[in-house]
């Protein structure tokens, strides 16, 4: 009785891994697998960027938006529509970013300007403006090095 070491048993809850967007795009797209089979798989279904996905698509594009103009519908009756009514067919669309140009980053930094401010900024400005501010803005180092021995 004394001598007899107690063993606690832990047992821990199994954490389902996540369902990334892309595998409900890739499930709707592609194999077809009904991977919303649960409670749990509906709530990391999220209905925005799904439709957004879809929506780059030529052939994806109308169910997508059939889908945004229903927001009100509950998820698994979305994902079983747009699983319906999607032909089977590997699309490799590519998802817009937004562009970084130069000389907004430039006229940001100069001037201290958000985002917004400096693309309204942009068209007041030449070409000459913009690389005198460059100018201003250089640090030095090795490009500054090269600038040199080619001028």
């Amino acid at each position: 009785m004394f001598g007899e070491p107690k063993v606690e048993i832990v047992i821990e809850p199994y954490k389902a891994p996540a369902i990334s967007p892309f595998d409900f795009i890739n499930a709707i797209t592609y194999n077809k697998n009904d991977i919303m089979v649960d409670d749990w798989a509906e709530k990391q279904y999220i209905p925005y960027i799904v439709n957004k996905g879809l929506s780059y698509g030529a052939d994806t594009v109308i169910q997508a938006n059939e889908m945004n103009s229903r927001p009100h519908l509950d998820k698994k009756l979305q994902f079983q529509f747009l699983i319906n009514n999607i032909r089977p067919k590997k699309r490799y669309n590519k998802w817009i970013k937004a562009e970084k140009i130069e000389s907004i980053e430039v006229i940001k930094q100069y001037y201290g300007y958000s985002t917004d401010k400096a693309r309204q900024v942009l068209p007041l400005l030449d070409q000459s403006q913009i690389d005198l501010i460059k100018q201003k803005l250089e640090k030095g180092g090795i490009n500054n090095v090269k600038r040199v021995l080619q001028d």
